[in-house]
Parts: C-alpha cells; structure tokens; sequence
C-alpha cells in the first residue's frame, strides 16, 4: 500500500519519530501508554493498547530497524493474537512530496496462520486508513511551519 503526501521525507518522517501520536493516525490503535525516551532508535519500545474499550489490549511496539528520513521497521505487538512486522519507506517525489509505502505482516501468532481474502482486504482498508491519517498530520505540519 502506498500514498504520495505533500510533504517532504523529513516532515513526514517527524511524525513517525513522534511515538505520542500514534493513536492518532494508526488505525486500531486506542491509546498510546509510554514511548521510550529513544524512539525511533532500534531497540526502543511504544507502549499501547488496541481495539475497543472494554477489549482492548496492552502490548508494546519495538524498533527494529530506522534510517532517518527513509525507513522504519516496527515489530508491533498484539497478543495473544500475534505481532506483525510493520515497514514505512519513505522516497521523496520533487522537491516537497514524499511516496510512502506500508507494508505489513504478521510474524507470530495466530494471525500469521489465518490468512485469506478477507483479512488481506481489511489489512488493506487498515493501511488504507493509516496512511491517509498519516497525511493529514504530516502537511498539517507543514502548514503550520
């Protein structure tokens, strides 16, 4: 899944290095608990809970892999139903636009087991979602610069 935003990698960037807002544009994810002091370093942890209250469940998200402005791979956890490993790339379109890519798949777990069409279009609607919120915050950003 892919979205072209009206903001360059870095602006675009700058939101996912900002793990407080999360909640705000990763659809499923309810509310964001404690980013570790270092994130997006490798190794750093975001705590949260998804899916609806009362449901919802805690679990932590970890940095596996960050190249400022460019690319960020997450190992986001959900258990008990699984972790999924999550890559944002980034590549500039001009001189203020920025093609971003999400791929996501599940890694462990029972999800990684239940794979059909029916998953595959509502991870596709999911990511659809995500990247659009993501958008919105990112060249709100920019406006507001």
């Amino acid at each position: 899944m892919e979205k072209v935003i009206d903001a360059p990698p870095q602006q675009v960037f700058d939101v996912l290095a900002d793990g407080w807002t999360y909640s705000d544009w990763v659809v499923g994810t309810a509310h964001v608990r404690d980013v570790d002091d270092t994130w997006p370093r490798v190794g750093s942890r975001l705590h949260h809970r998804a899916g609806p209250w009362p449901l919802s469940l805690q679990d932590t998200s970890t940095v596996l892999a960050c190249e400022p402005p460019r690319k960020l791979v997450i190992k986001a956890g959900l258990w008990p139903a699984g972790e999924a490993t999550v890559v944002f790339t980034l590549d500039p379109v001009g001189d203020d636009a920025t093609r971003v890519r999400i791929g996501e798949d599940f890694a462990a777990g029972p999800l990684r087991w239940v794979r059909n069409r029916l998953n595959d279009l509502v991870l596709h609607l999911r990511n659809k979602e995500t990247l659009n919120r993501l958008s919105d915050i990112a060249t709100r950003q920019k406006a507001d610069r």
